[in-house]
């Protein structure tokens, strides 16, 4: 084995795909999460596919004492992984201290811990929002920092800088910032895929839903964007490529003694594909025609972003290799495997 890792908010979306991957590369994976925005039974799927199922704790990383007894437990984890976090915009902008209070404390809990305990590299979830309405496209890693249109993002930017701050105050521990784009799809074997608890707060669960007849109506915000067919245009990168991502970055960390105290990188495809273009690919490789209608604007919504991942590409190893058609037959291949066990 390649060592422990603690994967925080390990049963949602991003966090099993990972887990699968980093056990599938080796390594030992802890997850906490507090069942928020996930289901227990993911754990299942993750060992119907890897053949192991990680060690699990449910909790709340907010809660620095739940903290301290994973480490007390485990004294030779070597990275953490930090997916707990809230994440949609439009219900950040409508509660913003739950945004602030939850992604903001988990992380200075984590950091407080790691000195403490001798865990030297953390991989953090970061997004695209930081960088705003950004001026020109495809988005670097040297692009301006915008400021940000939602308390959601604006966690991601406040988080990003309490990282560097820790880091220049010279405690010594390494972290890699992950600015991913727009993660989709499930896991070709569908066994895990995204499924928030309530109405999804993504485009792609609410489109799959609405394909199956669960949602009566996929809502597109705006078509009277700067854009070719007006809709809004986003780097939609295949979650099981984004996951690999993690395992490079934390390889890299661990094993090579050269890699900085603080490394960025972009994680998308380098290409714009527009919300009615999604619709399009979905509809195109399923055959499923997908109910929808044209409505204003949302609050928070940026026009178009897509990013150039060339450093991850050259520094990481890492590349994103699923196209979109086929990232879609992943997402409703879940969709079907989630009707067939009655679940939605």
């Amino acid at each position: 084995m390649k060592g422990k890792i603690l994967v925080t908010g390990g049963t949602g979306y991003i966090g099993s795909h990972t887990t699968v991957e980093l056990q599938n590369s080796g390594y030992e994976v802890i997850i906490i999460d507090n069942l928020s925005n996930s289901n227990i039974d993911v754990l299942d799927g993750i060992k119907r596919i890897t053949g192991i199922k990680p060690e699990f704790v449910q909790g709340d990383c907010t809660d620095i004492e739940c903290l301290e007894n994973i480490f007390k437990k485990h004294s030779d984890i070597k990275g953490i992984i930090n997916f707990a976090a809230s994440k949609a915009v439009g219900e950040s902008i409508a509660k913003p201290l739950l945004y602030y209070r939850n992604n903001l404390n988990t992380l200075m809990n984590l950091l407080e811990i790691m000195p403490k305990y001798g865990v030297k590299a953390l991989v953090f979830s970061s997004s695209c929002t930081v960088y705003g309405e950004p001026d020109e496209n495809p988005v670097t890693e040297n692009s301006p920092i915008k400021a940000a249109t939602s308390p959601y993002g604006n966690t991601k930017q406040i988080c990003e800088e309490i990282i560097t701050d820790y880091i220049k105050s010279g405690v010594n521990i390494k972290s890699t910032i992950l600015r991913y784009f727009n993660p989709v799809g499930a896991h070709p074997s569908a066994e895990i895929g995204e499924l928030p608890n309530g109405v999804p707060q993504n485009l792609v669960p609410y489109l799959t839903q609405t394909a199956i007849g669960v949602r009566n109506e996929l809502s597109v915000f705006g078509n009277d964007y700067s854009t070719p067919d007006g809709s809004c245009i986003r780097d939609f990168i295949n979650v099981v490529d984004l996951a690999k991502a993690h395992v490079c970055a934390l390889d890299r960390m661990i094993e090579n003694p050269e890699c900085e105290p603080l490394e960025t990188y972009n994680l998308g495809t380098g290409n714009g594909v527009s919300v009615m273009e999604l619709i399009n690919a979905f509809e195109k490789v399923t055959g499923v025609k997908v109910p929808h209608k044209i409505v204003g604007r949302r609050i928070g919504d940026i026009e178009k972003v897509w990013g150039n991942p060339n450093r991850a590409n050259s520094i990481l190893g890492w590349k994103a290799k699923i196209g979109i058609e086929e990232t879609m037959l992943t997402a409703w291949n879940w969709q079907l495997q989630l009707r067939k066990k009655g679940i939605m």
